[in-house]
């Protein structure tokens, strides 16, 4: 045998000490004792996410409604409404209805 495989099979082999060990018990409980509030941590984090989400996908469509409102207000929009969804026409005016050869309904327009 050569002195470095001699002085390797002669070293002590490391041993558990009670020191150790309970410093790895310790080491584990909190580990495990920490998960629980990680995870809950994570959840409320991703769910916070979602409803800024949430919040911003409702302020945009409540400002299409506010926009669709003011709209609504103005008396030219209103006649151009009822004129074209509602198919009215003013006091004296002549309304027609042209029914294409084709049994095809019209679409109506996307505002309607």
């Amino acid at each position: 045998m050569t002195a470095a495989a001699s002085s390797a099979a002669h070293r002590p082999r490391a041993q558990l000490t009670p020191r150790a060990a309970i410093l790895a018990v310790v080491v584990t409980a909190l580990l495990v004792y920490l998960v629980v509030p990680v995870r809950a941590y994570v959840a409320q984090r991703n769910r916070l996410h979602q409803l800024e989400r949430q919040t911003q996908i409702l302020e945009q469509e409540k400002a299409r409604l506010e926009r669709e409102v003011q709209m609504l207000k103005d008396p030219v929009q209103l006649q151009r409404i009822a004129r074209e969804c509602l198919g009215m026409v003013k006091k004296g005016e002549i309304g027609f209805i042209v029914v294409p050869e084709e049994a095809q309904s019209r679409p109506r327009p996307a505002d309607c």
